[in-house]
């Protein structure tokens, strides 16, 4: 039987144990609480090893009202990656008119508290390449590649990086490289946080100015 809900929470897991009224959560309200669970277990396994009953279980659901969300796990995994590619895509959105160096300390500073605040929904964003679903993987590749664009046309904005840098397809490609980069470092950083968020932030700084300036 589904644990009884307060506020999204099993009514056990309330401070003091102390009975209050359950409040129904709206239809945005239950998707995103399905996500965020979806986040955490996929998280820390392996697509396959993830069931669609365990999720259910632990959001305090019936496996069918889950299915009423998310017809399949591949279309649940798949918004899972959504979710995450979106909410990245919002912090790291260029600012018009500011020079692009001080964008990318900005961003980079913003998108390295994102890594660190969800990190559960970061690690599962990135484990979608290691999943065999093709549904999954084409969300997965569809996020990266809209971070890219965004990443090349701030980049392209700014005169003195298109004058060193004219050539769209290099300065893609360096992108697409550091894209790899970042995510490797940000990983590392979250198993093993030995260095702070600033020198993470001025090495990735330094390695995407490296990647676009002779």
């Amino acid at each position: 039987m589904a644990a009884e809900q307060v506020d999204g929470v099993p009514r056990t897991e309330v401070p003091g144990g102390a009975a209050r009224p359950r409040r129904r959560l709206s239809t945005e309200e239950r998707r995103e609480q399905l996500l965020s669970v979806g986040s955490r277990l996929f998280a820390d396994s392996p697509y396959d090893d993830v069931w669609i009953e365990r999720v259910a279980g632990i959001a305090g659901v019936s496996r069918g009202l889950l299915y009423h969300y998310f017809p399949t796990k591949r279309d649940f995994f798949a918004a899972v990656v959504e979710r995450e590619s979106a909410r990245m895509l919002r912090l790291t959105a260029a600012d018009p008119g500011v020079p692009v160096r001080e964008q990318i300390t900005a961003g980079l500073d913003v998108f390295l508290g994102y890594v660190q605040t969800h990190a559960h929904g970061f690690r599962a964003f990135h484990r979608a390449e290691a999943a065999g679903d093709p549904v999954v993987r084409a969300a997965y590749r569809a996020g990266l590649a809209a971070q890219e664009r965004q990443i090349t046309a701030a980049l392209a904005a700014d005169p003195g990086i298109a004058r060193i840098t004219p050539d769209p397809a290099v300065l893609r490609i360096a992108v697409r490289g550091w894209l790899a980069f970042m995510v490797a470092v940000c990983l590392d950083w979250l198993d093993e946080p030995g260095l702070s968020r600033e020198q993470v932030r001025d090495l990735c700084a330094r390695a995407l100015l490296g990647a676009v300036e002779p």
